[in-house]
Parts: C-alpha cells; structure tokens; sequence
C-alpha cells in the first residue's frame, strides 16, 4: 500500500510541473494542446551595445534628399547626416557621442540662393 501512495504522489507531482506556466504553448502531453516548442531567445542585457544602420532617401520630385548612418560600439556612438536644404545648400553634420557627452561637426557645401529648393512649390512635402 505504501507504494501505490509513493507512485500515486509522483504522478501528481509530475503532472504539476509539466503544467505549471505552460498555457497550452508547450508540450504536448496527449491532451489535444496545440504541441507548439517555443525556444526563448537569450538577450544578455549587461552586454555592451553595439550596432550598426543608415538610410537614404532620394526623392527629386519633392527635393528631398537626406541619408543618415550611425555605428555604436559600446559607450561611444559616431555618426553622420546630410541633407538638401531649402536654399540648395547641403548641410553635413557629423557627431560622436560618449560617457562625457556629444560632439557636432556642422559644415555646408554648395551656395545659398534666393529661391532655391525651397520656393519650388512650397518645399518639403
């Protein structure tokens, strides 16, 4: 008798930790639940960060045109933008940003005209 007791409180014991936080995503255990494996992804949030992205946009019709990138590695985030600006001059700033704050670098090409880009129907869109 003792050991049907021992069985009968694995099984219940068992059956409770299969089915604690499960919700029908884990196993399947012969109840008709959906049988889906989720993996978990792992995201180390004490890693330093580190990424990478830029765009551009060229659109001539409504005079906008602009590209951005930007890298960060860890503490330190360099990056740059331009852009067309209303008087037709290009505007380019390059920046560094770190544990004691940000630097800009504003420089611009071209000259600026009266009725540029800007007095083309009404400039940006």
């Amino acid at each position: 008798m003792q050991g049907v007791t021992i069985i009968a409180f694995l099984v219940i014991a068992v059956t409770a930790v299969y089915g604690q936080g499960d919700y029908g995503h884990g196993l399947d255990l012969g109840g008709g639940g959906h049988g889906h494996h989720h993996l978990q992804e792992y995201i180390d949030y004490k890693a330093p960060p580190h990424y990478h992205y830029d765009y551009a946009v060229h659109d001539l019709k409504h005079h906008d045109i602009k590209s951005q990138y930007e890298h960060r590695d860890g503490k330190e985030t360099k990056g740059r933008y331009e852009l067309l600006q209303p008087d037709g001059r290009k505007r380019i700033v390059e920046y560094v940003a770190g544990k004691h704050g940000a630097d800009y670098k504003v420089r611009y090409e071209g000259k600026a005209e009266h009725g540029g880009i800007g007095s083309l129907g009404g400039g940006y869109y």
